[in-house]
């Protein structure tokens, strides 16, 4: 075969499949994602421990709560754009770095101010990681399989989630809550150092940029041996139109204009119901005098939900998108409502209720993380993805203090209102829907993009 001076790189993809590079780039993901997920939560299940230990108000946890997510707020926009800007492989090795470090340190925090200051902290680097995460496996996949292969890799964050809950349960008895945060300090650490050797880089990635010229060479040949590469080929991404620079502006262009603010206040409203529940589900399930054991195992169940909707409905997220989330928002209203009937009632209804509010309130996160990522050319994902979740961290910063300022009202009330962001998502999404809809009609070239 004749030497090519052009290298479609979506095309290699496309007929290439999925094949090594994929999947170690989501087993990577599945190690990323699962800490990351950890660290979100482990404040939460600490909580009581700090309440009974600080001698504290569950209602002065409110602040504590909030901090790690105003520091998500700001880290995804910054790691968005040192994605973009450096790489996604860079950009996840050092938000690790960054959340591990302070979040090993409140292992050792012995009041309320500190583990504030290094919540916040830790959230710049939590923040980096699902933006870059996304960005690299949508980046690297077929477009058959694009969104799928992303929401499998973000799918695992709710487990990650999940995992502090079986830690109170069988670990925080004997060695107390500091064992939550010496994990979920070091385990970052590790994955940051190794990930420096092992952790491939996003194919459209380098294609843009020619410092990565040598590593595309091998790519490619890895992909597809009998391609022949001229030594001046360019490598391009045919099926995308991108965009100069790291702008924001550019965000709102090609229709845009209407359909990034949604996404915002999309990401928001899922964020401020994701994050109440995640926050104060074990505390309120305390005060409710329900056995600790089930306290744990209903937060976890939560996380276990999400990852199971993420997994089960990705095909039909892949072919729906907006429209399937649309659905999702509305069968999470109900299930989100009867929570807290279920946990005074019975055990087993609660631990039922909060495993499927997990599925269609995670499930729906994981899909609008990527679906909403894919919204915006390779130029501009990373950033793209990073200001739709830290905008949206808006939501779950109002999430937890909302919870704190209704402590005293009954928990089925309590419930039945925060079940309200999801009804008011459901319209929103669908108001997406229609406008992508009609925006893809205008640009037909942007479908084969997404």
């Amino acid at each position: 075969m004749a030497d090519q001076a052009v290298i479609p790189v979506s095309r290699l993809l496309d007929e290439r499949g999925v094949g090594s590079f994929q999947i170690t780039l989501l087993v990577w993901s599945l190690f990323l994602v699962l800490i990351d997920g950890y660290d979100i939560t482990a404040i939460a299940f600490a909580a009581p421990h700090l309440v009974k230990e600080w001698g504290i108000s569950p209602r002065a946890l409110g602040p504590v709560f909030s901090a790690s997510l105003v520091g998500i707020l700001f880290g995804s926009g910054l790691f968005g754009w040192v994605g973009d800007r450096y790489g996604r492989k860079a950009a996840l090795i050092a938000s690790n770095l960054l959340f591990g470090i302070f979040t090993l340190i409140a292992a050792y925090a012995t009041d309320l101010t500190q583990m504030f200051w290094l919540r916040l902290i830790a959230g710049i680097g939590i923040g980096g990681v699902i933006p870059n995460a996304v960005a690299i496996n949508a980046e690297s996949a077929p477009r058959r399989l694009r969104a799928i292969l992303a929401i499998i890799a973000v799918g695992f964050v709710p487990l990650g989630g999940a995992i502090p809950g079986f830690v109170t349960a069988t670990l925080v008895p004997a060695h107390g809550w500091q064992i939550l945060f010496l994990i979920g300090g070091i385990v970052p650490i590790v994955i940051a150092v190794a990930g420096i050797f092992g952790l491939p880089e996003s194919i459209k990635f380098m294609a843009l940029h020619e410092r990565y010229r040598a590593r595309m060479r091998e790519v490619v040949r890895r992909i597809s041996p009998s391609t022949q590469i001229a030594p001046d080929a360019r490598f391009v991404i045919e099926d995308e139109q991108q965009v100069p620079g790291l702008n924001p502006k550019y965000l709102f262009g090609q229709g845009l204009h209407l359909i990034t603010p949604l996404l915002w206040l999309l990401f928001a409203l899922n964020l401020m119901g994701y994050f109440f529940l995640i926050s104060w589900t074990p505390t309120l399930m305390t005060a409710a005098k329900l056995p600790p054991t089930t306290v744990a195992l209903s937060g976890a169940v939560l996380q276990i939900g999400g990852t199971v909707g993420a997994l089960l409905l990705c095909w039909w997220l892949q072919k729906h998108r907006f429209l399937a989330i649309s659905i999702m928002f509305v069968l999470a209203v109900p299930i989100v409502a009867s929570i807290g009937y279920a946990g005074l009632h019975s055990q087993g209804l609660l631990l039922i209720a909060t495993f499927f509010a997990g599925f269609f309130v995670l499930g729906i996160q994981s899909g609008i993380n990527v679906v909403g990522a894919l919204i915006y050319p390779t130029s501009l994902r990373a950033n793209g993805s990073g200001w739709e979740l830290g905008i949206g961290r808006i939501g779950s910063i109002v999430g937890p203090l909302v919870g704190a300022l209704f402590v005293g009202m009954s928990v089925e009330k309590l419930y039945v209102w925060s079940a309200l962001p999801f009804a008011v998502g459901a319209v929103v999404c669908f108001a997406i829907y229609r406008l992508n809809e009609r925006r893809l009609a205008k640009h037909p070239e942007l479908r084969q993009a997404q």
